[in-house]
Protein backbone atom coordinates (compact mmCIF):
# COMPACT_ATOMS: atom_id res chain seq x y z
CA UNK A 1 0.00 0.00 0.00
CA UNK A 2 1.88 3.37 -1.27
CA UNK A 3 1.81 6.33 1.36
CA UNK A 4 1.57 9.67 0.33
CA UNK A 5 3.81 12.05 2.61
CA UNK A 6 3.33 15.88 2.12
CA UNK A 7 5.84 18.67 3.54
CA UNK A 8 4.27 21.78 4.46
CA UNK A 9 6.26 25.32 5.66
CA UNK A 10 4.58 26.51 8.91
CA UNK A 11 5.09 29.51 11.31
CA UNK A 12 5.54 28.55 14.87
CA UNK A 13 5.85 30.28 17.97
CA UNK A 14 7.88 28.63 20.82
CA UNK A 15 8.80 30.25 24.40
CA UNK A 16 11.71 28.78 26.07
CA UNK A 17 14.78 30.12 28.09
CA UNK A 18 18.69 30.16 26.78
CA UNK A 19 21.71 31.20 27.96
CA UNK A 20 23.38 33.95 25.94
CA UNK A 21 27.01 34.57 26.58
CA UNK A 22 27.67 37.99 25.47
CA UNK A 23 31.08 39.21 24.76
CA UNK A 24 31.06 41.39 28.32
CA UNK A 25 30.43 38.38 30.04
CA UNK A 26 33.08 36.74 28.90
CA UNK A 27 35.43 39.29 29.88
CA UNK A 28 33.90 38.95 33.24
CA UNK A 29 34.53 34.92 33.24
CA UNK A 30 37.94 35.58 31.84
CA UNK A 31 39.28 37.88 34.70
CA UNK A 32 37.58 35.70 37.20
CA UNK A 33 39.95 32.72 36.25
CA UNK A 34 43.26 34.84 35.77
CA UNK A 35 45.47 35.29 38.78
CA UNK A 36 47.51 38.12 39.85
CA UNK A 37 50.34 38.43 37.43
CA UNK A 38 47.75 37.40 34.54
CA UNK A 39 45.37 40.53 35.42
CA UNK A 40 48.54 42.78 35.46
CA UNK A 41 49.03 41.76 32.06
CA UNK A 42 45.11 41.87 30.90
CA UNK A 43 44.94 45.46 32.56
CA UNK A 44 48.36 46.79 30.63
CA UNK A 45 46.60 45.15 27.37
CA UNK A 46 43.25 47.02 28.32
CA UNK A 47 45.45 50.12 28.47
CA UNK A 48 46.83 49.88 25.16
CA UNK A 49 43.45 49.23 23.35
CA UNK A 50 41.15 51.31 25.03
CA UNK A 51 42.11 54.98 24.50
CA UNK A 52 39.27 56.30 27.31
CA UNK A 53 41.72 54.48 30.26
CA UNK A 54 44.98 55.54 31.23
CA UNK A 55 46.86 55.15 34.09
CA UNK A 56 47.56 57.68 36.92
CA UNK A 57 51.33 58.73 36.73
CA UNK A 58 53.06 57.07 39.70
CA UNK A 59 50.13 55.07 41.18
CA UNK A 60 51.42 51.46 40.55
CA UNK A 61 52.40 49.70 43.66
CA UNK A 62 55.41 48.16 43.86
CA UNK A 63 55.95 47.16 47.75
CA UNK A 64 54.18 44.31 49.30
CA UNK A 65 50.80 43.75 49.85
CA UNK A 66 48.50 46.47 50.40
CA UNK A 67 44.58 46.71 50.22
CA UNK A 68 42.23 44.81 47.79
CA UNK A 69 42.38 46.51 44.03
CA UNK A 70 39.28 48.50 42.72
CA UNK A 71 38.09 48.23 46.35
CA UNK A 72 38.42 51.66 47.41
CA UNK A 73 35.71 53.38 44.93
CA UNK A 74 34.68 55.40 48.29
CA UNK A 75 35.51 58.78 46.36
CA UNK A 76 33.62 57.77 42.88
CA UNK A 77 30.90 55.96 44.21
CA UNK A 78 28.28 58.09 43.12
CA UNK A 79 29.88 58.30 39.65
CA UNK A 80 32.03 55.49 38.87
CA UNK A 81 29.91 52.95 40.63
CA UNK A 82 26.47 53.84 41.00
CA UNK A 83 25.94 55.24 37.56
CA UNK A 84 28.10 53.17 35.44
CA UNK A 85 26.52 50.24 37.73
CA UNK A 86 23.15 50.51 36.29
CA UNK A 87 21.88 47.43 34.12
CA UNK A 88 19.64 49.51 32.60
CA UNK A 89 19.22 52.48 30.28
CA UNK A 90 22.30 54.85 28.54
CA UNK A 91 24.81 55.99 31.11
CA UNK A 92 25.70 59.83 30.78
CA UNK A 93 28.94 59.81 30.19
CA UNK A 94 29.36 63.73 30.12
CA UNK A 95 28.41 64.10 33.80
CA UNK A 96 30.01 61.54 34.65
CA UNK A 97 32.87 63.03 33.45
CA UNK A 98 32.26 65.88 34.87
CA UNK A 99 31.78 64.55 38.45
CA UNK A 100 35.09 62.56 38.00
CA UNK A 101 37.55 65.21 37.22
CA UNK A 102 40.95 63.97 37.90
CA UNK A 103 40.59 61.32 40.24
CA UNK A 104 40.94 57.59 39.67
CA UNK A 105 38.86 54.59 39.99
CA UNK A 106 40.84 53.74 43.11
CA UNK A 107 41.47 55.15 46.26
CA UNK A 108 45.09 55.97 47.39
CA UNK A 109 47.29 52.53 48.36
CA UNK A 110 48.38 51.69 51.52
CA UNK A 111 51.81 50.85 52.55
CA UNK A 112 53.29 47.67 53.84
CA UNK A 113 55.76 49.25 55.62
CA UNK A 114 58.20 46.78 54.41
CA UNK A 115 61.44 48.33 53.46
CA UNK A 116 61.62 48.64 49.33
CA UNK A 117 64.00 45.97 48.16
CA UNK A 118 66.17 46.07 44.41
CA UNK A 119 64.34 43.73 42.24
CA UNK A 120 64.48 40.14 42.18
CA UNK A 121 66.14 40.21 38.89
CA UNK A 122 69.17 41.64 40.21
CA UNK A 123 69.29 38.62 42.77
CA UNK A 124 68.94 36.09 40.13
CA UNK A 125 72.38 34.23 38.61
CA UNK A 126 72.28 32.33 35.34
CA UNK A 127 72.04 28.63 35.78
CA UNK A 128 75.14 26.89 34.11
CA UNK A 129 73.73 24.79 30.99
CA UNK A 130 75.61 21.24 30.77
CA UNK A 131 76.62 21.48 27.28
CA UNK A 132 78.56 24.85 28.41
CA UNK A 133 80.16 23.03 31.62
CA UNK A 134 81.22 20.41 29.10
CA UNK A 135 83.03 22.06 26.48
CA UNK A 136 84.46 24.09 28.98
CA UNK A 137 86.39 21.55 30.03
CA UNK A 138 86.87 19.77 26.62
CA UNK A 139 89.15 23.29 26.06
CA UNK A 140 91.72 21.64 28.36
CA UNK A 141 92.02 18.12 26.78
CA UNK A 142 94.86 16.59 25.13
CA UNK A 143 93.19 15.37 21.39
CA UNK A 144 93.27 16.05 17.71
CA UNK A 145 90.98 18.24 16.02
CA UNK A 146 88.38 16.22 14.84
CA UNK A 147 87.88 14.22 18.12
CA UNK A 148 87.11 17.67 19.24
CA UNK A 149 84.99 18.52 16.74
CA UNK A 150 83.29 14.93 17.26
CA UNK A 151 83.17 15.48 21.23
CA UNK A 152 81.32 18.89 20.44
CA UNK A 153 78.89 17.41 18.43
CA UNK A 154 77.90 14.17 21.09
CA UNK A 155 77.55 16.97 23.99
CA UNK A 156 74.86 19.14 21.44
CA UNK A 157 72.87 15.88 21.46
CA UNK A 158 73.48 14.86 25.17
CA UNK A 159 69.64 14.76 26.28
CA UNK A 160 68.34 16.45 29.83
CA UNK A 161 69.32 13.02 31.85
CA UNK A 162 73.15 13.75 30.12
CA UNK A 163 72.72 10.87 27.86
CA UNK A 164 73.08 10.20 24.48
CA UNK A 165 69.97 8.72 22.90
CA UNK A 166 71.19 8.32 19.33
CA UNK A 167 73.98 6.52 17.79
CA UNK A 168 77.29 7.54 16.70
CA UNK A 169 76.71 6.80 13.34
CA UNK A 170 73.41 8.46 13.11
CA UNK A 171 75.37 12.15 14.40
CA UNK A 172 78.65 11.14 12.08
CA UNK A 173 76.06 11.21 8.65
CA UNK A 174 73.94 14.30 9.59
CA UNK A 175 77.40 16.24 9.83
CA UNK A 176 79.20 14.68 7.25
CA UNK A 177 76.32 15.88 4.64
CA UNK A 178 76.67 19.40 5.82
CA UNK A 179 80.77 19.31 5.60
CA UNK A 180 82.53 20.65 2.30
CA UNK A 181 85.74 20.03 2.76
CA UNK A 182 87.66 16.55 4.12
CA UNK A 183 89.30 18.27 6.93
CA UNK A 184 85.59 19.15 8.08
CA UNK A 185 84.45 15.32 8.03
CA UNK A 186 85.01 12.96 11.00
CA UNK A 187 84.50 9.06 10.53
CA UNK A 188 83.68 6.50 13.30
CA UNK A 189 87.06 6.19 14.66
CA UNK A 190 86.99 10.11 15.93
CA UNK A 191 83.77 9.73 16.99
CA UNK A 192 85.08 7.08 19.64
CA UNK A 193 87.64 9.17 20.95
CA UNK A 194 85.41 12.10 21.40
CA UNK A 195 83.06 9.86 23.06
CA UNK A 196 85.35 8.54 25.42
CA UNK A 197 86.83 12.36 25.94
CA UNK A 198 83.07 13.11 27.19
CA UNK A 199 82.51 10.09 29.54
CA UNK A 200 85.72 11.17 31.01
CA UNK A 201 84.35 14.35 31.99
CA UNK A 202 82.51 16.06 34.86
CA UNK A 203 79.32 15.07 35.56
CA UNK A 204 81.19 11.54 34.84
CA UNK A 205 78.73 9.18 33.13
CA UNK A 206 77.68 11.96 30.39
CA UNK A 207 77.52 10.50 26.91
CA UNK A 208 76.44 7.03 28.12
CA UNK A 209 73.86 5.17 26.19
CA UNK A 210 71.69 3.74 29.07
CA UNK A 211 71.51 3.70 32.94
CA UNK A 212 73.89 0.21 32.71
CA UNK A 213 76.41 1.96 31.41
CA UNK A 214 75.81 5.45 32.84
CA UNK A 215 76.69 3.26 36.34
CA UNK A 216 79.41 1.34 34.66
CA UNK A 217 81.76 4.61 33.62
CA UNK A 218 81.14 6.19 37.72
CA UNK A 219 81.45 3.10 38.75
CA UNK A 220 85.60 2.42 37.31
CA UNK A 221 86.25 5.78 38.21
CA UNK A 222 85.07 5.94 41.83
CA UNK A 223 86.03 2.06 42.70
CA UNK A 224 88.89 1.28 40.05
CA UNK A 225 89.87 -2.13 42.18
CA UNK A 226 86.69 -3.68 42.30
CA UNK A 227 85.86 -6.41 40.60
CA UNK A 228 82.45 -7.30 41.81
CA UNK A 229 80.97 -3.65 41.10
CA UNK A 230 80.68 -3.65 37.32
CA UNK A 231 78.85 -7.52 37.43
CA UNK A 232 76.36 -6.37 39.65
CA UNK A 233 75.43 -3.33 37.58
CA UNK A 234 75.13 -5.30 34.55
CA UNK A 235 73.63 -7.93 35.86
CA UNK A 236 71.91 -7.55 38.94
CA UNK A 237 69.73 -3.82 39.38
CA UNK A 238 66.66 -5.42 39.03
CA UNK A 239 67.68 -7.73 41.72
CA UNK A 240 68.84 -4.36 43.72
CA UNK A 241 65.35 -2.40 43.55
CA UNK A 242 63.73 -5.58 44.85
CA UNK A 243 65.82 -5.50 47.86
CA UNK A 244 67.08 -9.72 46.56
CA UNK A 245 70.20 -9.23 48.45
CA UNK A 246 70.13 -12.98 49.12
CA UNK A 247 69.44 -14.15 45.74
CA UNK A 248 72.44 -11.56 44.46
CA UNK A 249 74.99 -13.54 47.07
CA UNK A 250 73.96 -16.55 46.10
CA UNK A 251 74.34 -16.04 42.24
CA UNK A 252 77.85 -14.13 43.00
CA UNK A 253 79.25 -16.74 45.72
CA UNK A 254 79.82 -13.77 48.01
CA UNK A 255 78.62 -12.72 50.97
CA UNK A 256 74.90 -11.05 51.63
CA UNK A 257 76.77 -8.08 53.71
CA UNK A 258 79.20 -7.56 50.88
CA UNK A 259 75.75 -7.20 48.91
CA UNK A 260 74.33 -4.99 51.18
CA UNK A 261 77.43 -2.62 51.03
CA UNK A 262 77.77 -2.43 47.22
CA UNK A 263 74.09 -1.29 47.03
CA UNK A 264 75.40 1.39 49.71
CA UNK A 265 78.18 2.44 47.11
CA UNK A 266 75.68 2.31 44.29
CA UNK A 267 73.80 4.76 46.05
CA UNK A 268 76.41 7.12 45.94
CA UNK A 269 76.10 7.18 42.02
CA UNK A 270 73.75 9.89 39.68
CA UNK A 271 71.79 7.80 37.50
CA UNK A 272 71.35 11.22 35.41
CA UNK A 273 74.29 13.33 35.57
CA UNK A 274 73.00 15.93 34.03
CA UNK A 275 70.00 16.64 35.92
CA UNK A 276 71.33 19.54 38.02
CA UNK A 277 72.31 21.35 34.67
CA UNK A 278 68.51 21.56 33.41
CA UNK A 279 67.59 23.97 35.71
CA UNK A 280 65.08 26.15 32.61
CA UNK A 281 63.62 29.44 33.20
CA UNK A 282 61.99 30.08 36.46
CA UNK A 283 58.26 29.79 37.14
CA UNK A 284 57.52 33.00 39.57
CA UNK A 285 54.54 32.62 41.32
CA UNK A 286 52.71 36.00 42.94
CA UNK A 287 50.09 35.71 45.77
CA UNK A 288 46.78 36.93 45.35
CA UNK A 289 45.68 37.17 48.87
CA UNK A 290 47.61 37.78 51.87
CA UNK A 291 46.22 36.40 54.84
CA UNK A 292 48.19 37.51 58.58
CA UNK A 293 47.45 37.84 61.96
CA UNK A 294 47.19 41.19 64.28
CA UNK A 295 46.36 40.92 67.67
CA UNK A 296 44.20 38.04 67.96
CA UNK A 297 42.53 38.93 64.36
CA UNK A 298 43.57 37.15 61.01
CA UNK A 299 42.82 39.88 58.47
CA UNK A 300 42.46 38.91 54.22
CA UNK A 301 44.45 41.63 52.10
CA UNK A 302 44.89 41.10 48.48
CA UNK A 303 47.97 41.90 46.51
CA UNK A 304 48.08 45.16 44.33
CA UNK A 305 51.35 44.69 43.19
CA UNK A 306 51.51 46.01 39.82
CA UNK A 307 47.82 47.41 39.70
CA UNK A 308 47.89 50.69 38.06
CA UNK A 309 45.15 53.36 39.30
CA UNK A 310 42.69 53.79 36.41
CA UNK A 311 40.97 57.02 35.52
CA UNK A 312 39.11 58.30 32.24
CA UNK A 313 41.20 60.51 29.87
CA UNK A 314 40.42 64.30 30.20
CA UNK A 315 41.40 64.10 26.42
CA UNK A 316 38.02 61.87 25.72
CA UNK A 317 36.05 64.04 27.90
CA UNK A 318 37.21 67.14 26.27
CA UNK A 319 36.20 65.17 22.87
CA UNK A 320 32.81 64.25 23.65
CA UNK A 321 31.65 67.47 25.09
CA UNK A 322 33.47 69.44 22.13
CA UNK A 323 31.04 70.79 19.63
CA UNK A 324 33.56 69.87 16.60
CA UNK A 325 33.34 66.10 16.88
CA UNK A 326 31.55 64.59 14.34
CA UNK A 327 28.44 61.81 15.37
CA UNK A 328 30.35 59.01 14.40
CA UNK A 329 33.79 60.39 17.05
CA UNK A 330 31.45 60.77 19.76
CA UNK A 331 29.35 57.06 18.80
CA UNK A 332 33.00 55.39 19.21
CA UNK A 333 34.24 57.34 22.53
CA UNK A 334 30.37 56.21 24.03
CA UNK A 335 31.50 52.14 23.10
CA UNK A 336 35.25 52.80 24.25
CA UNK A 337 33.84 54.63 27.33
CA UNK A 338 31.19 51.67 28.29
CA UNK A 339 34.15 49.25 27.57
CA UNK A 340 35.96 50.73 29.89
CA UNK A 341 33.30 51.17 32.70
CA UNK A 342 32.29 47.30 32.18
CA UNK A 343 36.13 46.22 32.70
CA UNK A 344 36.47 48.45 36.04
CA UNK A 345 33.04 46.54 37.43
CA UNK A 346 34.04 43.22 36.29
CA UNK A 347 37.64 43.53 38.07
CA UNK A 348 35.89 45.71 41.36
CA UNK A 349 33.36 42.34 41.04
CA UNK A 350 36.32 39.96 40.96
CA UNK A 351 37.93 41.22 43.92
CA UNK A 352 35.59 41.82 45.95
CA UNK A 353 34.29 37.32 45.14
CA UNK A 354 37.85 36.41 45.74
CA UNK A 355 38.15 38.74 48.83
CA UNK A 356 34.46 36.99 49.78
CA UNK A 357 35.75 33.51 49.11
CA UNK A 358 38.92 33.80 51.24
CA UNK A 359 37.14 35.13 54.02
CA UNK A 360 35.04 32.00 54.14
CA UNK A 361 37.82 29.78 53.54
CA UNK A 362 39.29 31.32 56.62
CA UNK A 363 36.75 31.38 59.03
CA UNK A 364 36.22 26.97 58.10
CA UNK A 365 39.84 26.51 58.08
CA UNK A 366 40.95 28.35 61.38
CA UNK A 367 42.72 25.34 62.56
CA UNK A 368 45.07 25.56 59.49
CA UNK A 369 45.71 29.00 60.06
CA UNK A 370 46.58 29.23 63.80
CA UNK A 371 48.03 25.42 64.04
CA UNK A 372 48.92 24.05 60.68
CA UNK A 373 48.40 22.17 57.95
CA UNK A 374 47.70 18.70 60.14
CA UNK A 375 44.86 20.43 61.31
CA UNK A 376 42.85 20.94 57.65
CA UNK A 377 39.31 19.94 57.65
CA UNK A 378 37.26 18.58 55.20
CA UNK A 379 35.77 21.09 52.52
CA UNK A 380 33.81 21.48 49.21
CA UNK A 381 33.25 24.04 46.77
CA UNK A 382 29.61 23.96 47.80
CA UNK A 383 30.14 25.04 51.22
CA UNK A 384 31.83 28.23 49.90
CA UNK A 385 29.43 28.83 47.23
CA UNK A 386 26.65 28.43 49.66
CA UNK A 387 27.93 31.03 52.20
CA UNK A 388 29.25 33.13 49.07
CA UNK A 389 25.88 32.94 47.52
CA UNK A 390 27.66 32.47 43.90
CA UNK A 391 27.56 29.38 42.59
CA UNK A 392 29.84 26.66 42.82
CA UNK A 393 31.83 27.14 39.11
CA UNK A 394 32.24 30.64 40.35
CA UNK A 395 34.01 29.35 43.32
CA UNK A 396 35.83 26.74 41.43
CA UNK A 397 37.01 29.50 38.93
CA UNK A 398 38.14 31.84 41.77
CA UNK A 399 40.26 28.89 43.18
CA UNK A 400 42.26 27.58 40.51
CA UNK A 401 45.48 28.93 39.84
CA UNK A 402 45.53 31.25 42.61
CA UNK A 403 47.87 31.30 45.65
CA UNK A 404 47.84 32.39 49.35
CA UNK A 405 50.38 33.76 51.42
CA UNK A 406 50.20 32.56 54.86
CA UNK A 407 52.13 32.44 58.06
CA UNK A 408 52.30 28.74 56.71
CA UNK A 409 53.57 29.23 53.78
CA UNK A 410 52.18 30.02 49.82
CA UNK A 411 49.32 27.64 48.98
CA UNK A 412 46.82 27.32 46.22
CA UNK A 413 43.32 28.03 47.25
CA UNK A 414 42.04 24.70 45.86
CA UNK A 415 44.43 23.10 48.57
CA UNK A 416 42.03 23.94 51.07
CA UNK A 417 39.54 22.35 49.66
CA UNK A 418 39.49 18.52 50.82
CA UNK A 419 36.87 15.03 50.88
CA UNK A 420 36.76 13.82 54.29
CA UNK A 421 38.29 11.00 55.58
CA UNK A 422 36.23 8.99 58.80
CA UNK A 423 37.48 9.34 61.82
CA UNK A 424 37.02 6.40 64.79
CA UNK A 425 34.68 9.07 66.80
CA UNK A 426 32.39 9.69 64.10
CA UNK A 427 34.44 13.36 62.99
CA UNK A 428 35.92 13.55 59.70
CA UNK A 429 39.59 14.03 59.16
CA UNK A 430 40.74 16.20 55.60
CA UNK A 431 42.27 13.67 53.10
CA UNK A 432 45.83 15.78 52.90
CA UNK A 433 45.91 16.15 56.11
CA UNK A 434 45.78 12.17 56.55
CA UNK A 435 48.55 12.19 53.27
CA UNK A 436 50.30 14.31 56.16
CA UNK A 437 50.06 11.65 58.81
CA UNK A 438 51.13 8.85 56.58
CA UNK A 439 54.11 10.74 55.44
CA UNK A 440 55.34 11.44 58.95
CA UNK A 441 55.12 7.61 59.89
CA UNK A 442 56.84 6.25 57.49
CA UNK A 443 59.68 8.92 57.76
CA UNK A 444 60.12 7.90 61.18
CA UNK A 445 59.82 3.98 60.69
CA UNK A 446 62.78 2.22 60.70
CA UNK A 447 64.79 2.01 57.33
CA UNK A 448 65.56 -2.07 58.32
CA UNK A 449 61.92 -2.35 59.59
CA UNK A 450 59.50 -0.14 57.05
CA UNK A 451 56.10 -0.03 57.58
CA UNK A 452 53.97 -2.13 55.89
CA UNK A 453 50.47 -0.19 54.79
CA UNK A 454 48.56 -2.30 56.74
CA UNK A 455 51.04 -1.27 60.22
CA UNK A 456 50.25 2.32 59.15
CA UNK A 457 46.58 1.83 58.97
CA UNK A 458 46.70 0.50 62.88
CA UNK A 459 48.86 2.98 64.32
CA UNK A 460 46.40 5.87 62.04
CA UNK A 461 43.49 4.10 64.18
CA UNK A 462 45.74 5.27 67.12
CA UNK A 463 45.38 8.98 65.87
CA UNK A 464 41.65 8.65 65.87
CA UNK A 465 41.97 7.77 61.88
CA UNK A 466 39.90 5.37 60.08
CA UNK A 467 40.75 3.92 57.14
CA UNK A 468 41.43 1.24 54.64
CA UNK A 469 44.51 -0.46 53.74
CA UNK A 470 43.86 -0.03 49.60
CA UNK A 471 43.48 3.68 50.89
CA UNK A 472 46.81 3.69 52.80
CA UNK A 473 48.16 2.81 49.81
CA UNK A 474 46.79 4.98 47.08
CA UNK A 475 47.77 7.78 48.96
CA UNK A 476 51.32 6.40 49.51
CA UNK A 477 51.82 6.34 45.64
CA UNK A 478 49.92 9.57 45.10
CA UNK A 479 53.25 11.07 47.08
CA UNK A 480 55.41 8.75 45.44
CA UNK A 481 56.46 6.82 48.19
CA UNK A 482 57.36 3.23 47.66
CA UNK A 483 55.97 0.10 49.24
CA UNK A 484 57.57 -1.32 52.18
CA UNK A 485 59.36 -4.09 50.20
CA UNK A 486 61.37 -1.13 48.34
CA UNK A 487 62.09 0.07 51.01
CA UNK A 488 63.63 -2.11 53.48
CA UNK A 489 67.74 -0.64 53.99
CA UNK A 490 70.06 -2.74 55.18
CA UNK A 491 72.52 -0.20 54.83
Amino acid sequence: MAMDFKQSLRLQQKLQQTLAITPQLQQALKLLQLNHLELVDQIQNELLENPTLEEVPGSVQVEGATEATVSQVAEVKDTAEQQNGSEQGDVDWNQVLENMGDQGFRGERGSSGMEELPPIETNLTEHEDLSVHLEWQLQMQCCTDKERAAAKLIIRNLDERGWLPIGLAEIIDEHNEGAETDEERIDLEDAEGGLLLVQALDPLGCGAKDLVECLLIQARVLFPEDPFLPEIVRAHLGDLEKRNYAGIARAMGIAEEDVVEYHRMLKQLEPWPGRNYTGGEPQYISPDVYVFKIGDEWQVVQNEDGLPKLRVSRYYQNVLQGKDSTRAERDYIKERLSSADFLLKSIWRRQDTIGKVMKSILRRQYQFFDRGPDFLKPMVLKDVAEEVGVHESTVSRVTSNKYVQCPQGLFELKYFFNNGVNAVHGEQVAAEAVKRRIKKLIAAEEPSAPLSDDQVVTLLKRENVDIARRTVAKYREAMGILPSSKRRNLC
